[in-house]
């Protein structure tokens, strides 16, 4: 039995730069991902900041409440980059995008 513990504490762990790099299959998902989080967490902010409710939200941002709902639940998959530009132009926000050297 003590081999059989040692194989099994010898499994090797697989750690990542972010959660974005565990969950996609290619650099190019995870930097979207991450790019799209950003812009939620964001505007996010400025709605909690603004002391709005999601129907207040959703009108400000010309969606569904329940877009918006999804919006501060932070559901990436559900959201492109184009349309989260569009709400954040809607409340009168500017996007700027940035290229780092890897």
């Amino acid at each position: 039995m003590a081999s059989s513990n040692a194989k099994a504490a010898k499994k090797s762990i697989d750690t990542y730069a972010s959660v974005w790099d565990a969950l996609s299959d290619t650099p190019e998902q995870a930097a979207n991902l991450r790019a799209r989080s950003e812009l939620m967490q964001q505007i996010a902010q400025v709605v909690k900041d603004s002391g709005w409710t999601q129907v207040d939200a959703s009108t400000r941002c010309g969606i569904t409440q329940p877009r918006i709902n999804d919006l501060l639940r932070g559901r990436v998959s559900r959201f492109s980059i184009d349309a989260l530009v569009n709400i954040a132009t809607a409340l009168g926000r500017t996007v700027h995008l940035e290229l780092q050297l890897a």
